[in-house]
Formats: structure tokens, C-alpha cells, sequence
């Protein structure tokens, strides 16, 4: 085919009864993308410069996904009424430019379709018409039936309603996926009859229309990729193969992904990192070279930085994990997190909106929320910044170098300056300046042998609380036998 506007026409009009869900089919997600948004990639990846799909069912939440995802490059046109495939494409041709010479059409709940086959469909010779994908299935049960005359060229498409017994018993089968001159296409669907038991205007009547002028080239493709996603089960069974191909893609490119790592679409991954078992990436996370996220992360929006080390369970959120930072294991890091050079956050520590600098660490059991941790500044175990007072959210400072001790509680809004040192157990609740020291706790006082005395005075206690409850019990016991 000559090098001229081929424009992808995508039917994504329908509810999607059986996904037994409110949204429309085409917005549940796969590896965290909605499913239309495969196919639309699929085929601008083709060789489509455009694309065209056709709403109904939410399409106001349809064409504001698609608007912000796509941009320009795809428009929408509505069917208001179901009242089958070539109306819907009807529906699609007014937003057709008029230098579209080739029309792809595609369903937008078929997630797995490959680019390369959907470029052999743009490769259609100038001669033809039509060419179309076909598969073979070992239960063709449902699929429109291909029907091919005695020198084997395509003739027409039965769909499973119509067919006879004879033709229900063809294998070779119509995945619904076109390329079609698209001046033909007008004159087609103009032509198009409800002439079938569903009183709907079937698409595949076209395929009769163009291979009375014209040979139909068709191309083999596996059945695996192309079926449609009608229902929950079906709609995990493709996130598992989708799965498996973004992890081989990304294995191809140099990064090491063991066992059952889940990697979805939109995350970005370079060469010589390492994505451990259990791993789950989502959203726009990107994991930089010899960065090393362990056994059963979980991340959401997160850099990694290049020689990050996010140790097992670690659960991460919009956040920035910078270079050679450490985080983990069992870490829980909130929106906004920012982890400087080398930083550290350790085991049960939670953070949130908190920047910590080069080399800051804490290293287990502290909440950090709305502060600023200065380079080379330790946070103790326990600690928490007491930041909210219940109306609003109040700031904690740490200077560079800091050392604040266990269990210490800093009452925001607070500033701890450079170099300053905060003694295990303090409840802070008023600057600290630069290299002071700040301790609040009550004077230790020791009574010699008193540990003995008490003890015997709670033995007694317990020894008579035991006593009595015996005597009560059977005092219940002889009620109930009189």
C-alpha cells in the first residue's frame, strides 16, 4: 500500500454486561491502563496516524481518558443506539478526514493484539480492497465463520446466529479486525441491511461486498491475541500474559526481573536493574540502572534511583528515592517522600511529605511527616513528629548533622539546628539551637529494696483475688445444684 492517512476506527461504544460493573468495558485496566488504550497504541505503532473511537456507554469518562492520554492524535464519534458493528462504524465516519485512504478497524476490548500483525493489515496491496486477520480455534463456538469458495479465496463471513450446521462446523474464524479502502468502506456501509435474526447491521457483510470486486487478502494470527475481554475472568487471564510480555520486553532490554515480578504499562525500567520476586510496579514508576528493589515491594509512582536498595516489603508512594539510598526492609514511604544520596530509611519507619538529605538516616520505628531532615542528621528509633494537632498540618526542621535520640517525640513546629543533639526520651517543644542540647525528663530516683517488697505485696493481692473467685465459682456451682 502506497504511503497515505491510514485511520484506526475503534468500537468501544459497549457497556460490557458480563464485567458486572457500571463502568464501561473499555475503562477497566490491565496493568494499570485501560483496556482501549492497548489497541490504540497497537495501532498507531502500526502505522494508523490517527485514531477514531466510537463512545456510547460513559462516553464523557471515555473521551476525557482519551483526551488526556492521546491528545489530538485521537477523536471520538458517539453512537447513541447499539444497533451493531456497522452502525457503530457508520458512526465513525464523519470524523474521518478527508485524506484517509485506509481505515483500520479494531475492537477496543482486545488488549493483546500485536502491532506487527496489525501492520501487515496497513500493508494491504493498492489492488485490494479488504484484508483481515483469521485465526483457527479448536471451539469456534460464537466467532463469525469464514467462508471460502473451492479455489480458497474468502467470499464471506457467517456470523454464529446465522449460520447453517455445515458452516458452524468451520474452524478458521473472523476476529472482527479490518483494513479497508476507505471510499469502498462509504459505499459499503451505506448499502448495509438488517437482514439477520438480530435486526442489526452486521460489519462482516462487507466482506461478501468487497470480495465480489476484489480479492480479500487475509492473514493468519494466534488466536491468544486477539480475542476480546468480555468478562473478570477473561479480563485476568490477559493481565497474566500481558504481564509476561512487558517482563520479557524489559528482560530483553538488559534489566534482571526474577519469578512473578508485576510490572504494569507504564513503568520504566534501565538496563542493570533488578526487580526481585513478588515485586509489584505500578503507575509511572522508573527503577535507574543497578538500582535493586527486593523481594515483595510495592511501588506506586516512585523513582529509584541508580544503586537504590529497596529491601523486602517495602511499600512506597510518590515518592523519590535518590542514589545508593536505602530503604526498608517492611518501610512505608507516603507521597512526597524525598530520599537524598545515600539516605536511609529503615525497618517500620513511615514517612510523608519529609525530605531526607545526603546521608540522613532513620534507621527503625519513627514517623517523619512534614519536615526536613539535614544532610548527615541520624533520627533515633521511635521517634515521631508530632505534626498535626488535629485542624493543621505543622513543619519539623532538623539541621545538618543533627542527632536526635530513641523515643524522642518533636512537637511541630519545631527547628533542631545544625550539629544540635536531642537526649533519648525528650518531648521537644521549643527550638533547639545550633549544637544545644535539649533533654525533658523527670530525675531518675532509685529505692533499694523495694522491687522485693512489691513484689510480695502484688503476690498477695493476686493471691486473694484468686481465692475469692474460687469461692465464687463454687458458691454458683451450689445455687444451681439446689
Amino acid at each position: 500500500m502506497s504511503s497515505e492517512k491510514v485511520t484506526a476506527v475503534i468500537l468501544a461504544a459497549g457497556l460490557g454486561t458480563r464485567m458486572k460493573s457500571p463502568r464501561a468495558k473499555v475503562l477497566h485496566e490491565l496493568c494499570g491502563r485501560p483496556l482501549v488504550d492497548f489497541v490504540i497504541q497497537a495501532a498507531l505503532s502500526a502505522g494508523a496516524d490517527d485514531a477514531v473511537v466510537v463512545v456510547g456507554h460513559q462516553r464523557q469518562e471515555v473521551c476525557a481518558h482519551l483526551q488526556d492520554r492521546f491528545g489530538v492524535q485521537v477523536r471520538t464519534a458517539v453512537q447513541d443506539e447499539q444497533r451493531g458493528t456497522g452502525h457503530a462504524v457508520r458512526c465513525a465516519m464523519p470524523a474521518l478526514t478527508s485524506d484517509c485512504k485506509t481505515a483500520l478497524l479494531l475492537y477496543g476490548d482486545t488488549p493483546l493484539v500485536l502491532a506487527d500483525d496489525l501492520a501487515r493489515l496497513v500493508s494491504r496491496p493498492d489492488e485490494t480492497l479488504l484484508s483481515m486477520l483469521t485465526c483457527r480455534l479448536d471451539e469456534p463456538h460464537g466467532y463469525g465463520r469464514i467462508l471460502r469458495d473451492e479455489d480458497g479465496r474468502i467470499v464471506a463471513i457467517r456470523e454464529q446466529r446465522d449460520a447453517t450446521e455445515g458452516e458452524r462446523k468451520i474452524n478458521e474464524v473472523n476476529p472482527g479486525m479490518y483494513s479497508v479502502d476507505a471510499n469502498f468502506l462509504r459505499e459499503a456501509l451505506a448499502a448495509l441491511e438488517p437482514n439477520n435474526e438480530q435486526g442489526e447491521l452486521y460489519l462482516t457483510d462487507i466482506i461478501a461486498m468487497a470480495a465480489a470486486r476484489a480479492p480479500i487478502v487475509s492473514f493468519d494470527a494466534a488466536a491468544s491475541t486477539l480475542g476480546g475481554i468480555n468478562d473478570r475472568a477473561q479480563l485476568a487471564t490477559a493481565e497474566q500474559t500481558m504481564h509476561a510480555r512487558i517482563a520479557n520486553r524489559w528482560r530483553r532490554a538488559g534489566v534482571t526481573i526474577r519469578g512473578n515480578a508485576r510490572i504494569d504499562a507504564d513503568v520504566q525500567l534501565e538496563p542493570d536493574a533488578c526487580i526481585e520476586q513478588g515485586v509489584v510496579l505500578r503507575g509511572q514508576t522508573r527503577v535507574c540502572a543497578g538500582a535493586r528493589v527486593d523481594v515483595g515491594c510495592v511501588l506506586d509512582d516512585v523513582v529509584v534511583d541508580a544503586g537504590a536498595y529497596l529491601k523486602p516489603y517495602s511499600v512506597c508512594s510518590a515518592s523519590h528515592i535518590g542514589p545508593n539510598a536505602q530503604v526498608g526492609p517492611l518501610a512505608h514511604l507516603r507521597p512526597d517522600t524525598k530520599l537524598g544520596r545515600g539516605a536511609k530509611v529503615g525497618n517500620f519507619v513511615e514517612t510523608k511529605n519529609v525530605v531526607l538529605h545526603e546521608g540522613a538516616k532513620a534507621s527503625h520505628l519513627s514517623y517523619l511527616g512534614d519536615g526536613e531532615i539535614g544532610a548527615g542528621a541520624n533520627i533515633g528509633a521511635g521517634t515521631i513528629f508530632c505534626n498535626y494537632d488535629g485542624f493543621q498540618k505543622h513543619r519539623t526542621v532538623i539541621g545538618e548533622g543533627a542527632f536526635i535520640g530513641s523515643d524522642s517525640q518533636l512537637v511541630a513546629p519545631i527547628s533542631i539546628g545544625d550539629g544540635a543533639y536531642v537526649a533519648t526520651g525528650t518531648t521537644v517543644t521549643k527550638d533547639v539551637p545550633a549544637d544545644g542540647l535539649a533533654i525533658s525528663r523527670t530525675r531518675q530516683e532509685n529505692k533499694e529494696g523495694y522491687a522485693k517488697r512489691l513484689r510480695g505485696r502484688l503476690q498477695a493481692a493476686k493471691a486473694a483475688k484468686d481465692a475469692k473467685d474460687a469461692k465464687d465459682a463454687k458458691d454458683a456451682k451450689d445455687e444451681a445444684s439446689d
